[in-house]
């Protein structure tokens, strides 16, 4: 995708430092969660910042980084009762968080284009959901898929 030129968007540079910022910010609150399971706080650090990265993302219309970011917030969000994070999950979170970081790396700093396929997307969303189904203890069904 092109960034289109918002109007009160920063620069690409200061969006792909941003970016960053965030991305790590994600990564040592999912280190943290090997560290210290179920961490209220670094949970929240971790959804604040995959929710700002959308935010940001979708401010410079990299749409592939919007839409996987939010893809794996609402993953994270959608059972009603708090999520036991075990290992499989922190799997495959660093997963995703590894493939983000190399789509940072592909986006051309002079345009913004970040031209892929998102089938690693989809596979790395689709393994993330079947953890947490897996993992989801409650009855209703929006815990289920």
């Amino acid at each position: 995708m092109l960034k289109d030129g918002h109007e009160g968007a920063t620069p690409l540079p200061e969006f792909l430092l941003e970016a960053q910022t965030l991305l790590a910010r994600s990564e040592d609150c999912l280190s943290h969660l090997h560290l210290i399971r179920n961490d209220d706080e670094a949970i929240s650090c971790l959804l604040t910042s995959l929710q700002c990265l959308a935010q940001i993302a979708t401010r410079h219309a990299i749409s592939p980084l919007a839409e996987f970011s939010r893809h794996i917030l609402g993953v994270l969000q959608r059972t009603q009762h708090p999520l036991d994070i075990n290992d499989p999950i922190l799997g495959a979170l660093k997963s995703c968080l590894t493939l983000m970081a190399w789509q940072l790396e592909l986006i051309d700093p002079r345009n913004g284009q970040l031209n892929l396929d998102d089938s690693e997307q989809v596979m790395l969303i689709e393994e993330l959901t079947d953890q947490v189904s897996q993992n989801c203890t409650c009855a209703d069904a929006s815990c289920r898929h």
